[in-house]
């Protein structure tokens, strides 16, 4: 009977010690694996035609959102945090970057450059 009750005694204690380093070893990759850094993106364009031509639409696919809209300037901006979205009267649009501007400055720009003042 007193073995039996050491045995359950060590049981007790040796099970959750286990399932401890279990939990530590699976957080940190256990030892075999190393940590490993992010690679660069690659230098040439294979990822985003593999991503264009996978993209379903059978409407208007925007080119620098791969966003699947019914004309070309319904396109959302690819940054519209920092972007302001400008469109032009032949259906098309433009993503102007804000630069620190104030609101509706970009637009005032590019009109100003296509009428060739600025």
């Amino acid at each position: 009977m007193e073995l039996l009750n050491f045995l359950l005694s060590f049981l007790l204690l040796a099970l959750p010690a286990t399932a401890q380093f279990q939990f530590f070893e699976h957080m940190f990759g256990g030892q075999q694996q190393q940590q490993q850094s992010p690679q660069n993106a690659g230098s040439d364009s294979a990822w985003y035609q593999q991503q264009y031509e996978a993209a379903h639409c059978d409407r208007y696919l925007c080119p620098h959102t791969l966003s699947c809209v019914h004309f070309p300037h319904h396109c959302p901006c690819p940054f519209p945090e920092v972007e302001d979205k400008v469109e032009f009267g032949d259906g098309s649009m433009a993503c102007i970057s804000r630069g620190g501007w104030a609101a509706g400055e970009s637009a005032r720009k590019v009109e100003l450059a296509r009428k060739g003042l600025l």
